[in-house]
């Protein structure tokens, strides 16, 4: 079931387990990518941009770098339908490549933040630590939104996936390539810090 979180949207509902039929036509469609039929590549990408995109920019954080990124997730996707066996539906095939480049975009971005505040911290070892912003006890979209892209790269991705998303945690323990556990800790310490954040009691 589908999760619904204070100021967001109910999130869509995600493809089930496909059947043979679906099997056999997500095989097709990926076949006929790979075969170079433009109209069929423009059938795949209609039929999960949108999910895709709200994904990515909930996980990134920013409409542009969201949009730049979900066309790197389709060019990937095209490179790689080769490997596409009908295992699982195209749909969550596309997830696993979409949460994957997300993910090592976190990752970079954390790396240089770390560079960063240590290069701060050697030149600056006596100066004050600002702030952190304080979130109005109020929660809108917006709060939520800067909150969540606030989370650290795992926490934030197990979180969306289980949480705004929809997925089971042993659904997203395949996703993440965690185990379940991981997931279930990881989902427990972002809704901790969102707490926190939320009510302008922490960081």
């Amino acid at each position: 079931m589908t999760r619904a979180i204070p100021g967001q949207p109910a999130p869509t509902t995600r493809p089930s387990n496909p059947s043979g039929d679906v099997r056999a036509v997500d095989l097709e469609l990926a076949q006929r990518c790979r075969h170079g039929d433009a109209a069929a590549f423009e059938e795949l990408y209609r039929a999960h941009a949108g999910r895709l995109y709200n994904l990515v920019f909930r996980m990134v954080g920013s409409a542009q770098e969201a949009e730049d990124l979900l066309q790197e997730v389709f060019l990937n996707a095209y490179r790689k339908l080769g490997s596409f066996r009908g295992d699982s539906s195209l749909g969550t095939w596309l997830y696993r490549l979409a949460v994957n480049q997300c993910l090592d975009v976190l990752r970079g971005r954390h790396s240089k933040m770390a560079r960063v505040t240590d290069s701060l911290d050697d030149e600056g070892a006596d100066e004050p630590v600002a702030a952190a912003p304080v979130i109005p006890t109020a929660v809108s979209r917006l709060d939520l939104d800067r909150a969540i892209a606030r989370l650290p790269p795992g926490c934030r991705s197990a979180f969306i996936l289980h949480d705004v998303e929809g997925f089971e945690h042993n659904e997203v323990a395949k996703l993440l390539g965690v185990s379940e556990g991981t997931s279930k800790s990881q989902v427990h310490k972002a809704r901790m810090k969102l707490r926190l954040m939320l009510s302008g009691t922490g960081a």
